[in-house]
């Protein structure tokens, strides 16, 4: 696996998808999908997180970032494609939590892949609606004593970091950031057709159906104008 810096976060790529996967596996780290908002994002907590773990290039602005450094081998990994991966290759030989999203939807979640990996070893799993230090405390202390080999977390960023690196303190295994990704596993939110993700532009899709998210796209134009003129 190679990476670079970019700013003051490290990235890794590869051209490759199942290379990440397995370097993921072996390192038992947090897989971090980077797009232009978390490159951007000055919390030095989350970019300490970042950099002891595995971030990847799920953005656009992220591919573009690290081919302006002088690397070609790197392609767009997006992160709700990159855990379903994750299942098909290890659903009959890993262990799985899920965590995240609303109580109707991660049932849905656990419905759907049950009946599509008959085999698949789901130990646990919770919405990612919970309060307070305590309740926070027995959700890691479940996770602890039911040990899973793979954690997928879909809270939002930058909570759902937060929160694995709290889990990274007490039980070593994968896991991965989700966001929305089982919103749109079980059909609550449109993914943009295949055309506009090949050409690159399935961030303008997201803000035609969601015009609301202009303050979190305006990020990506200041990347780009960063890469522009080589100041990352």
């Amino acid at each position: 696996m190679q990476h670079t810096n970019l700013g003051n976060k490290k990235i890794y790529f590869t051209k490759n998808r199942d290379k990440l996967i397995e370097y993921a596996v072996t390192s038992k780290k947090i897989l971090i999908a980077l797009n232009a908002e978390k490159i951007l994002n000055k919390n030095l907590k989350l970019t300490q997180i970042i950099n002891n773990n595995i971030g990847y290039a799920d953005g656009v602005g992220a591919v573009y970032a690290v081919k302006q450094k002088g690397y070609k081998d790197v392609i767009k990994i997006a992160g709700c494609e990159l855990w379903i991966d994750i299942v098909k290759k290890y659903h009959s030989k890993k262990s799985f939590y899920f965590l995240g999203s609303k109580k109707n939807v991660i049932e849905r979640v656990v419905k759907k892949l049950k009946k599509s990996f008959n085999n698949i070893n789901i130990v646990g799993y919770r919405d990612g609606y919970f309060f307070g230090k305590q309740q926070e405390k027995n959700i890691i202390n479940e996770i602890v004593n039911l040990k899973p080999d793979f954690i997928f977390v879909a809270m939002g960023s930058p909570k759902q970091e937060f929160f694995m690196s709290k889990i990274q303190n007490k039980h070593n295994s994968l896991m991965i950031g989700l966001g929305g990704s089982f919103d749109i596993f079980v059909g609550n939110l449109e993914r943009a057709p295949s055309w506009w993700i090949k050409n690159n532009l399935e961030w303008a899709y997201r803000l035609f159906k969601e015009p609301s998210r202009i303050s979190r796209q305006i990020k990506l134009i200041k990347l780009l104008f960063l890469i522009i003129f080589k100041k990352l």
